[in-house]
């Protein structure tokens, strides 16, 4: 019987696991945020490229989540030259050479566009 009460309570937690992680509010829990370039007021585009409108500016010492990455126009900043771009927020991009991620690469999930 006690072998039996174990399984339950395993899978039980198991299961709550499962469900935790599925839920946005266990996304937003583990999301990070990455420091903005010092000394820099970074455009935050509609899109990823700069041919996108700037829908708003960042100020120094901004931190930003990166929700999803995406390719899209080359940019050179301080942190490189990268085509990755990064979404901030819904319709919002800024380039990946003006966060500090630590990656010359992507480190989160591609955007689906």
């Amino acid at each position: 019987m006690r072998s039996l009460r174990r399984r339950a309570v395993l899978l039980a937690g198991a299961t709550g696991a499962f469900l935790m992680a599925m839920s946005p509010v266990a996304e937003s829990a583990t999301l990070r945020y990455y420091d903005v370039a010092p000394g820099y007021r970074v455009n935050v585009r509609s899109g990823p490229g700069t041919n996108y409108t700037i829908v708003r500016q960042l100020l120094e010492g901004a931190k930003v989540p990166i929700w999803c990455q995406t390719p899209g126009t080359t940019v050179t900043g301080p942190y490189g030259t990268s085509n990755i771009w990064d979404n901030i927020d819904n319709g919002e991009y800024i380039s990946d050479t003006y966060v500090h991620t630590g990656s010359d690469g992507y480190i989160r999930p591609r955007c689906s566009l």
